[in-house]
């Protein structure tokens, strides 16, 4: 049987040690840090994971500070918001909820942060130091992948990864955290031909496709650690609805290891939020 990487204990013990960090900035300068979460519209699953993260926040100690905007909120003025938000020494990190609505140019939102509290990770700047390994916010998700594989690999020189999915958020992000661990790493797509043939060479399979239980038994090879990142919500005949991941997990018992759907990258996402926010804090106060 395959070990259940258990995505939930793991979020916790880390929230844990987040915890602690920030009991000690607040010894030292008196107030916790702030993260800024901004929330454009009335999307149900973005009201969720908000809901969900200002949770967190305040599990471990953190202040958040929402800003509900209505659908219709002008670009120019979400702009505006996030140069008074940069400019707060009291926030130490900014949260754009995404899907933003499709008035309002994502990439130009995330590029008006600063990148010091940039806690997604997903500025410009800080991908180009993620790619050069000159540190900088790492992306929450990829940040939880490689903290749930550390829990089953020890030693990552010379093994064979295997990537399913190119997007700007998991794909590529965990493809070069992968690379500065020294392993090798093939990134694939909708696109690439043969994908289960590659799939069968890797000793680390990271699925990110959005595509339910797109990986099979077949596609692992026995021994091989699989990271189920997808999240799909499947209509049941009863008209109820089932959360699956991108791997037919219950035909993966000879793998080595794998991740559930829920309870496996998705906590680990929401524990590296508040991670990033409290080292966005420290090394504002360096």
């Amino acid at each position: 049987m395959a070990q259940i990487i258990d995505g939930r204990a793991m979020a916790r013990a880390l929230s844990d040690e987040t915890a602690t960090r920030v009991a000690a900035i607040v010894a030292q300068a008196g107030q916790p840090p702030a993260l800024a979460v901004v929330l454009v519209g009335d999307d149900p699953a973005s009201q969720v994971y908000v809901r969900r993260k200002i949770s967190e926040c305040a599990r471990v100690g953190i202040r958040s500070v929402e800003h509900r905007l209505p659908v219709d909120h002008p670009q120019d003025a979400l702009l505006t918001l996030i140069d008074q938000l940069n400019g707060d020494p009291a926030i130490h990190g900014i949260l754009i909820q995404l899907p933003l609505p499709p008035h309002i140019d994502a990439a130009l939102v995330l590029d008006r942060i600063d990148p010091a509290k940039d806690v997604d990770g997903f500025h410009p700047v800080n991908v180009g130091r993620l790619s050069t390994g000159t540190g900088g916010l790492v992306p929450c998700t990829p940040l939880g992948i490689m903290r749930l594989l550390d829990s089953v690999i020890d030693d990552y020189r010379g093994l064979n990864a295997v990537v399913i999915g190119k997007s700007n958020i998991v794909g590529k992000p965990v493809a070069m955290l992968l690379l500065e661990r020294e392993a090798t790493v093939t990134v694939t797509h909708i696109e690439t031909l043969h994908l289960p043939d590659i799939a069968r060479k890797a000793d680390i399979i990271v699925a990110a496709a959005g595509a339910p239980h797109l990986v099979r038994g077949y596609w692992v090879k026995p021994g091989a650690i699989v990271i189920d990142v997808g999240i799909n919500r499947i209509a049941q005949a009863d008209g109820s609805s089932q959360i699956v991941g991108d791997c037919a997990t219950q035909e993966l018992d000879h793998a080595k290891a794998v991740t559930p759907v829920p309870g496996g990258v998705g906590p680990m996402t929401i524990a590296c939020l508040l991670h990033n926010t409290v080292l966005a804090a420290e090394r504002a106060r360096a």
